[in-house]
């Protein structure tokens, strides 16, 4: 088992209902929320709560993982392309086993924390006493972790 990597399908839909706000200064509060192996998330992940497998709290994680910073500019638009990315994030001095993560809202008032997306990081990822550092992917319309075309 292992998390399966994707755009979360309630995210889709919510975007259309105006859900998620990406905005720099005054948008929702995103968060990374670890994974291990034997989590089965996908796709079909809907909120924080219907996850499985989530690393447990101790040794530098807390469950429900860590805010993201929203970088200044996001979002952005590029020709045909709509863009966003996050800071890199680093749990320090950490003993962590991850496989992958659930980036998610924790702004909604209905408590639901919505789904955005699953990754998943192909291998089990570790740090003993160490940085657990996650690195978005190059800010642009052609690599961001979040683009729409």
């Amino acid at each position: 088992m292992a998390p399966t990597q994707g755009i979360c399908n309630s995210f889709k839909q919510e975007l259309l209902k105006a859900i998620h706000d990406f905005t720099t200064s005054t948008g929702d509060t995103f968060k990374l929320a670890l994974v291990t192996s034997a989590s089965t998330i996908g796709a079909g992940t809907a909120n924080l709560a219907a996850i499985s497998g989530e690393v447990a709290s101790g040794a530098g994680y807390t469950t429900g993982g860590t805010p993201l910073t929203i970088p200044s500019s996001m979002p952005s638009l590029t020709s045909t392309t709509a863009w966003t990315t996050f800071s890199n994030v680093t749990w320090s001095s950490s003993s962590i086993t991850a496989r992958g993560a659930l980036l998610y809202n924790s702004t909604p008032t209905s408590g639901t924390n919505p789904a955005v997306m699953v990754l998943d990081f192909g291998s089990d990822k570790v740090s003993v006493s160490g940085d657990f550092t996650i690195v978005f992917p190059t800010a642009d319309s052609s690599s961001a972790i979040i683009r729409i075309t």
